[in-house]
């Protein structure tokens, strides 16, 4: 497999850099407030602040009722945070990987953690390993940390780091887990746990809570700083190898250290909701087209887009067949194509 040429090569004038992070940050503070009262339970913006003005000790402020108050606190909230969280680390790790790997297909699922995850989930659901001590987040997470223990022993051998290597090893990864959870699967699975592990491979915010949302905030932050702190390798890497390593990049330990960022961020983005598709492959895309392809805006950028695409697109999926909730990776494929076509066809290439 050869390597694409960048995926961008020439900036683009876009909007005053000022207006455009206000008006990103603005959208994404509304999109979480409003989806929050979105669902079969309406709740508004005054549901929402009383129930953070109680929690952060204002007084004079009555609360909700015990169960309005559940929903939004317990349940909403969490959700559309998690949403958020886990929307910025799949779209940072897409642009990580489309300039570490000059691919312009590239998403966080390219090394083959996804696979891990199903494999570790399925290994809870069907066959109960660790059940007890994991549950199928924790399952998940252990699955994926082995397959990325795979990808390193396989890419420690003479061929390097490079791109096409990187890209052809996650493959036979991602293909190797896939046809371990399948193998469980037909070997143990029943209609029901076939079923339910479906629907958690789709992907399923659902299930967050409080405590998952911490671990995810402090993963993903972590994550986007050791990303930005690279943004300028990550610039040179976009225009090949030989041309980073003449600029002065190690090009190995840059791109071993983003593929450890990656990868860690695709674990718990993975084992907290399920495999969310689409969202690290179209958003980079579209934000690279408004604010062209230097990293130091790119990565910024794209984890706010990714936080309002997956928000809303989740916000869809709990209300587009209500009472009845649709696994959000339904959705963020219905929606990404279409935006994919249209981004493609805004750059001539469709």
């Amino acid at each position: 497999m050869s390597a694409d040429p960048p995926v961008a090569a020439v900036p683009r004038a876009g909007p005053p850099p000022v207006l455009l992070l206000t008006g990103s940050v603005a959208l994404l503070t509304v999109s979480l407030a409003t989806a929050v009262g979105i669902g079969s339970a309406r709740a508004g913006y005054g549901e929402l602040l009383r129930a953070v003005a109680v929690r952060t000790g204002f007084t004079g402020v009555e609360p909700l009722p015990p169960l309005l108050d559940s929903l939004v606190w317990d349940l909403r909230v969490p959700r559309v945070l998690m949403a958020a969280l886990v929307g910025a680390a799949l779209a940072v790790c897409g642009t990580v990987l489309q300039a570490v790997t000059r691919n312009a297909l590239a998403d966080p699922y390219l090394l083959g953690i996804s696979s891990g995850a199903s494999a570790g989930a399925a290994a809870v659901v069907v066959l109960g390993v660790g059940a007890g001590a994991l549950g199928v987040s924790g399952g998940a997470l252990a699955g994926a940390l082995v397959s990325f223990g795979v990808l390193v022993l396989l890419l420690r051998g003479g061929g390097g780091l490079d791109s096409a290597r990187i890209v052809l090893v996650g493959v036979v990864v991602g293909q190797l887990f896939a046809a371990l959870m399948s193998l469980v699967l037909m070997a143990a699975g029943d209609a029901d746990t076939t079923r339910a592990l479906t629907h958690w491979l789709l992907g399923s915010l659902a299930a967050a809570r409080w405590d998952a949302v911490a671990v995810c905030a402090v993963v993903t932050l972590v994550g986007l700083g050791a990303a930005r702190c690279c943004a300028g390798s990550l610039d040179a890497l976009a225009f090949g190898a030989d041309t980073a390593a003449s600029l002065g990049v190690d090009v190995r330990a840059v791109r071993r250290l983003l593929l450890v960022v990656t990868a860690v961020l695709t674990a718990v983005a993975v084992a907290s909701v399920g495999a969310i598709g689409f969202v690290g492959l179209i958003v980079p895309h579209g934000v690279r087209f408004l604010v062209g392809p230097r990293h130091r805006l790119l990565l910024p950028y794209s984890a706010l887009a990714g936080a309002v695409f997956l928000v809303w697109t989740d916000a869809l999926a709990r209300v587009a067949f209500a009472p009845r909730e649709v696994p959000v990776g339904v959705f963020t494929a219905l929606v990404g194509v279409p935006l994919f076509l249209l981004v493609l066809r805004r750059r001539g290439q469709l």
